[in-house]
């Protein structure tokens, strides 16, 4: 080696440090802020985890009140058809009812009929 090939290859391998040292430290500040964000991730996984949670929660309490709206509603419609039901029937009773009086009155009429028939045979 040459006395005089050794000053620029020190200055190249200072140059190389000095590039290598930079690198590093760009390097640190770019790990440094993948840290920030990662952790920012983390609190936005966290709170989207959360914000999922509370929808399922609600969703499913929706889901419950209207099972239970539906249960009521078939109990509702089930009396209601039990009331109908027995008006129905009162209805039927009252018609028996009026058919049993019309039948009177028309065997009614049938004598009065036969009466005068009989009194116009007669005459």
């Amino acid at each position: 080696m040459e006395s005089g090939d050794l000053e620029p290859r020190v200055e190249a391998l200072e140059n190389q440090v000095r590039d290598l040292t930079a690198k590093v430290h760009a390097t640190q500040q770019d790990a440094a802020a993948a840290r920030v964000l990662a952790g920012a991730a983390d609190r936005d996984v966290s709170e989207i985890r959360g914000e999922l949670r509370d929808f399922r929660n609600a969703t499913t309490a929706s889901f419950n009140a209207m099972r239970q709206d539906f249960v009521d509603l078939r109990q509702d419609f089930a009396d209601l058809r039990e009331h109908v039901d027995r008006r129905f029937e009162q209805v039927d009773q009252g018609f028996m009812e009026m058919r049993g009086r019309f039948d009177a009155a028309a065997a009614g009429q049938q004598q009065i009929v036969d009466m005068l028939t009989t009194i116009m045979r007669e005459r």
